[in-house]
């Protein structure tokens, strides 16, 4: 594999940093040469480029579709885990359900990696129904986004290894709720997966077409991406939501310069952002 100093020059990372930031919001800092070397270098050593100008001049030309995508997927993190931070889940099962029994119900996961996240969704929603049948109106509808097209595929099918079934979920939920395909593989049972839909988005471009919904899940994304470029999505976010939706966000991530549009709402443990009307 080329190293970070043969491969990424300090104005091939500029260039390189620059494409990245305007392709898909992702904004590295100065600091992160070892980083790109380290996802892209299979990348650099099958096409041949000894330099990452290469492969910038390569991405910008017509036609890089394909190797555009791969280098997104490259690029992109996706750590995950079940019912990740625990909070958010618990917020949606004992506050946020029982508020959206007005028409059938709407979330958006909205970088849903291998699909831990909308699939631990479904299953509060699961338990949510068992503990109070009949308070949600039937034809819940999870839209599970992400810009990763080869971890898109891997969500939709729904199936993980031993390991990464172990990842936050305990034996009960991953009885009640997976089927045991073989020694080491559980796929999701199709009663949670069928609420589930998977489609490709790309957070910088506009999402109007998805509709509207009661929930969104943006967790743990943002923080890739500029301040004026996160505004920018929180408010289109804001607009997709419907008039009371709730927007969960990740940990580490915080509303700032949206007090008119997000209420935040204290759940101790655990705060949930309500959509003000404009």
């Amino acid at each position: 594999m080329l190293s970070s100093t043969n491969a990424i020059t300090p104005n091939g990372y500029i260039r390189f940093r620059d494409y990245l930031q305007k392709a898909c919001g992702i904004s590295l800092s100065d600091n992160k040469q070892y980083l790109v070397a380290s996802r892209l270098g299979k990348v650099l050593e099958r096409e041949g480029y000894s330099k990452i100008e290469q492969l910038v001049d390569a991405l910008e030309r017509f036609g890089s579709t394909k190797l555009k995508e791969e280098v997104i997927n490259a690029m992109t993190t996706n750590e995950t885990l079940w019912f990740r931070d625990t909070h958010p889940f618990a917020i949606l099962k004992s506050k946020v359900l029982p508020e959206m029994t007005a028409a059938p119900l709407k979330i958006w996961s909205a970088a849903s990696s291998t699909g831990q996240e909308p699939y631990s969704i479904s299953m509060v929603i699961e338990e949510f129904k068992s503990a109070r049948p009949g308070v949600l109106k039937a034809g819940e509808k999870i839209v599970a986004t992400d810009i990763c097209t080869n971890i898109l595929q891997h969500a939709k099918q729904g199936e993980y290894d031993s390991l990464a079934i172990a990842r936050g979920l305990g034996a009960d939920l991953q009885n009640r709720y997976f089927d045991k395909v073989n020694d080491l593989t559980w796929k999701i049972k199709p009663h949670l997966s069928s609420r589930v839909d998977f489609k490709y988005l790309n957070l910088i471009e506009p999402f109007t077409v998805l509709g509207k919904f009661d929930v969104i899940f943006c967790r743990n994304v943002l923080i890739y991406f500029t301040v004026d470029l996160k505004l920018d999505i929180l408010k289109r976010m804001h607009s997709s939501l419907k008039p009371g939706g709730y927007l969960f966000l990740g940990g580490s991530e915080a509303l700032s310069g949206l007090s008119d549009h997000f209420e935040i709402v204290q759940c101790h443990p655990g705060i949930v952002y309500k959509a003000k009307a404009l």
